[in-house]
């Protein structure tokens, strides 16, 4: 299973997001579920690099399986809410694959912090 885990401050900004796992839902290379998510999850991070000329703080493993990604906080307002608007966008799609495929991805919302 893929478990999406989205961490927001206390303003209910987004900080950060972590997928892990392995949607299993069909044969290597035929992984509708894990090819939505991946292709969801990349867009973002790279249209948050090219619309927003900002760089995430990445994490992968090689194997694929796992992302993190830490969202800058030194960004000024009108960039850190482009930023935050094409996450939320992000969220909503892979809720829209959890909701058609839920035996396979999970996505989980957390509050903390600043």
């Amino acid at each position: 299973m893929i478990n999406v885990r989205v961490e927001r401050k206390l303003n209910k900004q987004i900080s950060s997001f972590t997928m892990s796992g392995h949607a299993n839902a069909g044969p290597y290379g035929y992984d509708l579920v894990c090819a939505g998510a991946s292709a969801v999850s990349f867009g973002a991070v790279n249209a948050i690099d090219a619309l927003c000329h900002v760089q995430l703080d990445v994490e992968m493993e090689d194997d694929g399986g796992f992302l993190r990604c830490i969202i800058p906080s030194h960004l000024d307002s009108d960039t850190h809410e482009k930023v935050q608007l094409l996450l939320d966008g992000m969220i909503v799609s892979l809720q829209s694959i959890a909701e058609q495929y839920s035996e396979h991805i999970k996505v989980i919302e957390t509050t903390g912090g600043e």
